[in-house]
């Protein structure tokens, strides 16, 4: 039997026909590797890649040969954080279908999520040889990877290519682009595009905007329009509002592509506006702090609604054992569901104090990490504000992180004042917390041998 699968932005009624028909058809034969495999596929594309693996092993129990099946399991098993056996599913995929061009395109993404950079360019390379060019998938690809190893020239050009992708989501344009040429009195809108933490990083690039001598109108997130609002703009408008009338126009996200940044030219973050009225509560929140203690920040995970927040996040329960340091005291910047986490402590949710239900935007919590010593989290939108204000923070990065964290090293030049713990490629965070405790050990001997366990004041 052949059942035609369908892109995962079908809706949902059209994958409850293809499971109603892949079960019929297995009713009737048992052995029907491609019901199997259409199986996995639903569930993988339902949150379930262990499932679905089981699913493409049976099919491949009765269709040992099938290209299409091998590289669906490595799909899947991309997904649950198997990254070698991933990479290698996909490799028996691409021996049986070396020029197929969805085994190649899966082989090379399965690479790169293994970190396996220099494999993934030149798979890349011999899918675009095969397909007669660049696809605008392929471009994204070699944009990701080519952003992971430092190479921005190539990276920032290829990262161009998101627009062609259909289900890249982005304001529609509205005026000519912008170029990077002098404005002479002209009006450019600068779209926002992505998320939080990606208009924090590239925020510095406004003023530079500014300098080429036009008037300046940026959509902007409610969320960060206080601590964005000392950039010296001339217009504001709303993200997502009506475009404005303007000359050209400009997404925020091709700013470091026009203004040719490289490894060595990276600007650095922009200077934040922290209103008194946020200072006030914050001072009024965390009071006087009991001499000789360390204030430590932290969060645990960023938005759920972010596609790839399930591998950067973690949990509330390992940052606790860094109370058990003497003099280190926690205090929760996490927002969203995952301060539910606090709540079920009990008794231990003395251990740390909850800000996030104070935070209305990022003003707020800029101000809450200025009275702290040091922030400790995983990735999210917190890390780039922290980085931005010259916090001292500690970055927890999944393997194969956002690309402005590179690929090894402690350190980014987008974030000065940030130190990276990276996890291996066995995606285990017991390691990193086992590396982050003993540094913060560490860091409590120092400024208590220095006498520097003092409050940071504003």
């Amino acid at each position: 039997m052949r059942i035609e699968a369908v892109d995962a932005g079908e809706a949902r009624d059209e994958d409850d026909r293809l499971r109603k028909a892949a079960e019929a058809a297995l009713d009737a034969d048992p052995s029907d590797a491609e019901a199997w495999s259409i199986l996995g596929l639903l569930l993988r594309r339902a949150g379930k890649p262990e499932e679905a693996i089981a699913c493409h092993r049976r099919g491949l129990e009765h269709a040992p040969d099938q290209a299409g099946i091998w590289t669906n399991l490595g799909n899947a098993l991309t997904d649950a954080g198997r990254l070698a056996e991933g990479v290698a599913a996909q490799e028996e995929a691409f021996r049986r279908a070396p020029h197929d061009r969805t085994v190649l395109f899966n082989r090379a993404v399965a690479l790169r999520k293994a970190g396996r950079y220099a494999e993934a360019l030149a798979a890349i390379e011999f899918a675009v040889t095969e397909n007669g060019g660049p696809t605008a998938l392929l471009r994204w690809e070699r944009a990701l990877t080519r952003l992971q190893i430092g190479d921005y020239v190539h990276g920032f050009d290829d990262y161009e290519a998101r627009r062609q992708i259909p289900s890249y989501l982005a304001r529609p344009p509205s005026a000519p682009p912008w170029t990077g040429q002098a404005l002479n009195g002209r009006s450019i809108f600068v779209t926002a595009e992505q998320g939080f933490g990606d208009g924090l990083l590239v925020a510095r690039y406004l003023p530079m905007v500014k300098r080429a001598g036009g008037r300046v109108i940026y959509e902007c997130h409610s969320e960060l329009r206080r601590v964005l609002s000392g950039l010296g703009l001339d217009d504001w408008r709303p993200w997502g509002a009506p475009a404005p009338a303007c000359d050209v126009e400009v997404s925020q996200m091709t700013l470091p592509m026009l203004f040719g940044t490289t490894l060595a030219s990276v600007p650095p973050p922009v200077p934040l506006t922290i209103p008194v009225e946020a200072r006030e509560k914050a001072a009024r929140l965390l009071g006087e702090r009991v001499p000789g203690t360390l204030r430590v920040g932290i969060v645990w995970a960023g938005r759920s609604t972010f596609a790839d927040n399930a591998w950067r996040a973690t949990k509330l329960a390992p940052f606790l054992r860094l109370a058990e340091i003497p003099a280190v005291r926690l205090y929760s910047l996490q927002k969203g569901p995952q301060e539910a986490e606090l709540d079920a402590l009990g008794p231990a949710g003395r251990l740390v104090v909850p800000l996030g239900p104070h935070l209305e935007d990022f003003a707020d919590t800029a101000a809450m990490i200025e009275r702290l010593d040091l922030v400790i989290m995983t990735d999210s939108a917190v890390a780039h504000l922290a980085g931005s204000l010259g916090t001292p923070i500690w970055n927890l990065v999944q393997h194969v992180p956002y690309w402005v964290y590179g690929f090894t090293g402690e350190r980014t030049p987008w974030y000065p004042s940030m130190r990276l713990f990276r996890q291996g490629p066995e995606l285990d965070w017991a390691p990193v917390f086992a590396s982050v405790r003993a540094a913060l050990h560490n860091e409590v001997r120092q400024r208590a041998a220095q006498g520097t366990l003092t409050v940071r004041t504003p």
